[in-house]
């Protein structure tokens, strides 16, 4: 039986995982709320919790956020989002041409930017062709993942190990020396996503046209001069719901808003729009447009029936956004998040787990994941693209995101590229530290123009930050307590009895499931002391049982919540939940499975 602390340590991660399964809270705010715990409960010091802040690998991974920012600001992934697909006509030429692309720039940049630039090439080239998007989004995201798996800064997860190698006095990774494992592996994922995935890829339409074709009919009622509505808020007036109807937004003054709060008083000239939605209301006959009268539709004294929703006006633009993981829009409900004024962006519709969110726009609660269809101003994707909210998925206002005049006079893409190139040299060969690389690189991007300071700040993912650090402190609070010891010898009774390749094969399957539940960089940092415990009870080398740790944490394939690119297809790609598992769980097994047999080979036990 594990000590006193082991089992406070193993109570607080339990109650952690649990919490994070629920989606309580962002992941950042539930890993520094167990690190908390863990001090507060006398399981760690501050000191030695605290560590986890200290690491060099946070330097590396926010310097490398910098980085990619400069080369979107470039131009050079766009040019490269261009590219992608080429000339290609059929399904399985598009294929092999965009996994290969995409797994070779993933292996040097951070996925999520290659992910946002190549969503909306491949959402053009599919309609240009014919075919459904959704045929394409997954093995994008799947291609990131193999690439990231190939090179040191290919991904987060790499880095966490490396630093945590380094701080237990051992050397950390090489550059290239996931190659071993991870190019096997990537070959393997290309055969699977390019000849067998097509069959179980669903063939679903366009997501702005599932959602407009699901949200029914809209009308839009304007309010009349000397209307005894004005004056009145709109929940004074009884206009949140008509029968069968909901109210999406309300125009006034040439500018649209939505959704529309309650407490808005309503005005002459004011126009609200309503859709079809289920449950508004007693259901009457379904509403169309160009019907007159509107059968089932109260007459409201000084209000009458304009016309069908127009087309949105040539200053404007249409758009969709999907809530990213940790986002601040999380949990709040839309009549509170004030899209118009920060974003100035009305959100017509919602669609959660490929299907409409069928209830009041206002009342909806985000989540992460969720698509949101915008009506916004011109311009949008260069303001709000590099947002901590969301990622933009739409292919519209593409053309406006490099400003004219540095596409014609600033440094060029290969400059940025040539950026990139030196921090991968200097940590490859050795030269310096990747962290020391990586600021090298950042502060160029800033020196020769491609980011301001503050486009600098912003380009870091500081939530991402957070939960490497308070994950690296978790693991020391499951060192210090005995815990990772009591899970190790645990592993060695269920594992062992296959020898030492059921060793690393338990190790690449606990952290593979675990990062589907948590975050891959979370599941690396838990699982790898376990694995020191392992290897000092079995007398084995760490290095291999390391690996595995960071190979299983980055094969996150089979939910679209475990990794942040497949959260950002999820929604674009109009996906259901376990199409991921679908598509994914074969090639989850086929990567774990070419990891087990290549790990022991390069990396002796």
């Amino acid at each position: 039986m594990p000590g006193g602390e082991a089992l406070l340590t193993l109570a607080v991660l339990a109650l952690l995982l649990t919490a994070l399964v629920m989606e309580l809270y962002s992941v950042d705010m539930l890993m520094m709320g167990g690190l908390t715990l863990m001090v507060l409960l006398g399981v760690v010091e501050l000191e030695r919790a605290l560590q986890g802040f200290a690491n060099p690998t946070l330097a590396a991974l926010g310097s490398l956020y910098v980085v990619a920012a400069g080369l979107r600001e470039s131009g050079a992934l766009d040019a490269a989002a261009g590219h992608l697909l080429g000339q290609e006509r059929s399904l399985r030429s598009a294929l092999a041409r965009l996994v290969p692309s995409v797994t070779v720039s993933s292996a040097f940049l951070n996925n999520t930017p290659i992910v946002a630039m190549a969503i909306p090439a491949v959402r053009v080239w599919s309609r240009e062709h014919g075919l459904s998007a959704s045929k394409l989004l997954m093995p994008l995201s799947y291609a990131a993942i193999l690439g990231g798996i190939c090179t040191l800064i290919g991904t987060s997860t790499n880095l966490v190990i490396h630093g945590l190698l380094q701080s237990h006095g051992m050397q950390g990774l090489g550059f290239f020396e996931l190659a071993w494992v991870g190019v096997p592996c990537a070959l393997a994922g290309w055969g699977y996503l390019v000849f067998v995935a097509p069959a179980l890829l669903p063939d679903r339409e366009e997501v702005r046209a599932a959602e407009e074709r699901e949200r029914g009919a809209t009308v839009e009622l304007e309010v009349e001069a000397a209307s005894p509505l004005a004056g009145r808020t709109v929940e004074e007036a009884s206009l949140e719901t008509l029968p069968g109807l909901g109210l999406v937004a309300l125009q006034r003054g040439g500018r649209r808003y939505g959704p529309v709060d309650p407490d808005e008083t309503l005005t002459e000239g004011d126009v609200l729009v309503y859709e079809e939605v289920p449950g508004a209301g007693d259901r009457p006959p379904p509403v169309r447009i160009g019907e007159h009268p509107v059968e089932g539709l109260r007459r409201v004294p000084g209000v009458e029936r304009e016309r069908g929703l127009a087309e949105t006006e040539p200053e404007r633009e249409r758009h969709e956004v999907v809530i990213r993981d940790g986002s601040p829009l999380v949990g709040a409900p839309l009549e509170q998040l004030e899209f118009p004024d920060r974003f100035n962006a009305v959100v017509t519709g919602v669609r959660r787990g490929g299907r409409h969110v069928e209830k009041p726009l206002g009342e909806i609660r985000l989540r992460p994941g969720d698509v949101l269809m915008l009506e916004t101003a011109a311009h949008f994707r260069r303001a709000f693209e590099d947002r901590p909210e969301f990622f933009v998925a739409s292919e519209s206002g593409e053309e406006e995101r490099i400003a004219p005049e540095r596409a014609e006079a600033g440094p060029g893409p290969l400059a940025a590229l040539a950026i990139l190139g030196g921090v991968v040299v200097l940590a490859a060969t050795g030269v310096t530290h990747i962290a020391v690389a990586g600021v090298m690189g950042a502060f160029a991007m800033v020196a020769v123009g491609f980011l301001t300071p503050g486009q600098a700040r912003e380009a870091v993912d500081w939530s991402v930050l957070v939960v490497v650090g308070a994950a690296l402190g978790l693991g020391q609070a499951m060192e210090a307590s005995g815990a990772a010891a009591w899970l190790g010898a645990g592993m060695i009774d269920v594992f062992a009895g296959y020898g030492e390749i059921g060793i690393v094969g338990g190790l690449l399957l606990t952290t593979a499931v675990l990062t589907e539940v948590i975050t891959n960089n979370g599941a690396a940092a838990l699982v790898f002391p376990i694995a020191l415990s392992l290897a000092a009870a079995q007398g084995l080398d760490p290095r291999p049982l390391a690996i595995a740790v960071t190979i299983g944490a980055s094969v996150s394939m089979l939910t679209p919540i475990g990794y942040q690119t497949n959260l950002m297809v999820y929604g674009p790609g109009n996906y259901r939940f376990f199409d991921f598992t679908r598509v994914g769980a074969a090639l989850w097994a086929l990567v774990l499975g070419v990891a087990l047999v290549v790990i022991p080979i390069f990396w002796p036990l």
